[in-house]
């Protein structure tokens, strides 16, 4: 098939949908808000779209899955006015998500083995070993407070200060975290002061782990949130196998956009050397 050929054979929008399951109207609507090329027009007004139209609309609708509806656009966008690093840049940090979503795993496994492994050990040495509570909320807890905090293993209650002072960290570092979504203690109701469960405990040492690896507090708050809506162990170890299944699925998607793009790259390549020595991803 010749340059020509392939690139100006006539189209009609209804040969572009039948392809994905779409309307003609969309197609029409994807040309107007830019993620195709503007098609040529019959002296009656008719769009005629050529395998470069069919082409952009299948990198386009590859896009989508992977880096959203808007960055698609976005994208597509820049290659139509010859923005070829732009493009490239939007896809860039697409790419750049994903990996930093991978090395977020990576840590909540391992601050999760290591949180594991940590409480495997004697658990009597380490009540006897806590600090006690303090004289008000900010640093420990009174009353009823205090009375739950005197418990042991899974049904003790921690107090914010006790909480703080076992993290090395400050209350307000962890009132911060609770502002942020990262923990969600409840509250006594006779006090109203903070009281953190075993799995807000969980959720804060988990926090801790990733933020000494600098990890900001949107992600943990978003990692907490999936691992508390696990629940147990198995559970827990279920979501984050579908958290690997879900990265993976984003990666191989990205292969298919980028050869799909490529493809179009390769179109508009030819159609411009075909008509001009400098076509438009070189202007």
């Amino acid at each position: 098939m010749t340059v020509k050929s392939q690139t100006m054979t006539s189209l009609r929008p209804s040969d572009l949908a039948r392809e994905h399951g779409l309307s003609a109207q969309a197609v029409r609507n994807y040309e107007r808000d830019g993620f195709l090329p503007p098609a040529e027009r019959t002296d009656s007004g008719y769009r005629l779209y050529t395998e470069v139209h069919a082409a952009a609309l299948r990198a386009f609708l590859a896009l989508v899955p992977t880096y959203g509806h808007a960055t698609a656009g976005r994208i597509m966008r820049a290659l139509h006015d010859g923005a070829l690093d732009d493009a490239l840049t939007l896809i860039d940090h697409g790419h750049s998500g994903l990996l930093r979503d991978r090395e977020t795993l990576a840590a909540v496994r391992d601050a999760l083995g290591r949180l594991t492994a940590e409480r495997a050990g004697p658990t009597e040495a380490k009540e006897a070993t806590r600090p006690g509570p303090g004289p008000a909320e900010p640093s420990g807890a009174t009353g009823a407070t205090a009375a739950t905090a005197t418990g042991s293993g899974a049904h003790r209650a921690w107090t914010v200060g006790e909480l703080a002072r076992h993290l090395d960290v400050t209350p307000a570092t962890l009132r911060k975290w609770e502002e942020a979504g990262v923990l969600a203690p409840a509250r006594d109701p006779a006090t109203g002061y903070r009281v953190f469960r075993a799995d807000d405990v969980r959720d804060a040492e988990l926090a801790h782990l990733l933020r000494r690896g600098g990890h900001p507090l949107d992600h943990i708050a978003t990692v907490v949130r999936r691992i508390r809506t696990a629940g147990g162990a198995d559970a827990l170890a279920a979501s984050l196998g579908d958290w690997q299944s879900k990265l993976t699925a984003r990666g191989v998607a990205m292969l298919h956009a980028a050869t799909h793009v490529s493809r179009y790259l390769t179109l508009l390549e030819l159609r411009a050397s075909a008509t001009s020595p400098a076509g438009p991803l070189h202007a």
